[in-house]
C-alpha cells in the first residue's frame, strides 16, 4: 500500500506528473484533520497518509500516488452546519465568545458565523436567542488556518 508523507499542490501536480490520472478524496472537517490513517480515493484507490502533526488538509491539496500512477485532489465535504449573520462587532465578539468558551469550532467569514451542526451548539443559540438557519457547505474551523503546510 503506498503511504503518502508530503502534501502537494494542484499546480505542482500538473507540471511533475501530467501522465498520471486524476482522482478525488473527499473529506469532512475532522477527517482534514487527521493526519494519519487508511484512505480510499472516490474512484475506489487505497492509499496511507502520514502527514507531519498540525496538518489541516484544504480543498485543492494533492497527494501523489506514484505506484498507481495518480493524484489525488482533496475535495471539502459539504457537512450539517448553522449559519448565523452578525449584524454589529459587538455580536460578533458575543457569538465567537460563547461558542468558543463552549469549545465548539466555528468558521468565520466575510459575513458570516458558521457553526458544524451538534445539540451543544443549537442549544447554546436557541439559549441566547441567536436567529440562526441551517445549511450544508464545506467547514473548516477557525484555528485550522494557523499551521499552513
Amino acid at each position: 500500500m503506498t503511504i503518502v508523507e508530503a502534501i502537494q499542490s494542484v499546480s505542482e501536480t500538473g507540471l511533475l506528473f501530467p501522465a498520471y490520472h486524476h482522482d478525488t478524496l473527499t473529506l469532512t472537517f475532522d477527517d482534514r484533520r487527521r493526519g494519519h490513517g487508511r484512505r480510499r480515493s472516490d474512484g475506489g484507490i487505497e492509499f496511507a497518509i502520514s502527514l507531519p502533526a498540525g496538518a489541516v488538509l484544504k480543498e485543492g491539496d494533492c497527494f501523489v500516488l506514484p505506484a498507481e500512477q495518480t493524484i489525488v485532489a482533496v475535495r471539502e465535504a459539504a457537512e450539517a452546519v448553522y449559519v448565523v449573520w452578525p449584524r454589529t462587532p459587538q455580536q460578533w465578539a458575543f457569538y465567537a465568545y460563547h461558542v468558543g468558551n463552549r469549545h465548539q469550532q466555528v468558521m468565520i467569514g466575510e459575513t458570516e458565523l458558521v457553526f458544524l451542526q451538534n445539540p451543544a451548539v443549537r442549544s447554546l443559540l436557541e439559549q441566547l436567542n441567536i436567529p440562526f438557519e441551517s445549511d450544508m457547505r464545506p467547514f473548516t474551523g477557525a484555528l485550522a488556518n494557523v499551521h499552513e503546510h
